[in-house]
Parts: structure tokens; sequence; C-alpha cells
């Protein structure tokens, strides 16, 4: 291994251990949100309408049926786990669901 690259190492593992020792240090945390946010239908639809999807390309996209988007978007059901972490995703970022890769 090459000796900067482990002294880089080091380094970053003397910084983390002050983090968590509760002392100041130079590192960068990020969190997860583990419990996506409920959407409300209204919001789902938004959602739809901003991608420029009808019913059945969203129900394709997110590869599930129609009637569950319409359900959703009716608010007979809410969407679940996966579903409900893609939507939001859609909802704060929807070029990165947009994007395509070459």
């Amino acid at each position: 291994m090459d000796s900067k690259l482990f002294n880089e190492m080091i380094a970053d593992f003397a910084e983390a251990k002050k983090h968590r020792a509760g002392k100041r240090a130079k590192v960068r945390v990020s969190r997860a949100a583990f419990e996506p946010v409920e959407l409300k239908p209204a919001e789902i639809r938004k959602v739809r309408v901003r991608l420029g999807f009808s019913q059945p390309q969203f129900a394709k996209f997110l590869c599930t049926s129609v009637g569950t988007v319409r359900s959703w978007e009716q608010g007979l059901r809410k969407p679940q786990s996966s579903a409900l972490r893609l939507l939001a995703i859609a909802k704060e970022k929807p070029a990165v669901l947009l994007r395509r890769e070459a």
C-alpha cells in the first residue's frame, strides 16, 4: 500500500475517533432518513404530473399497477416501504429518476 494513502487513512481514523468521543473533529457526518415521510394523495398526483407521466406511465415507471397508482391518488391506499421511498425521491429530486444512463 502507498505510504501516503496509509498515513491519510490513519489521520482520518484519528478524526473519526475524536468525533465519536464527542470532541471537535474534521469530519462530515451524514445521516440517512430511515422512515420516509408519508405523502398525501394530492402530493402523489403532483409528483406524477411534475414528472410528466399519465397514470399508466407512472405505474410502469414505478413497476406497479395502474390501480395502485389510482388508489394512492384517491387516498384509498397508501404507498409502503420502497414505493414510498421512491416517491419521496421523485418529489425532492425528480431529475435523479429521469436521468438515463448511457
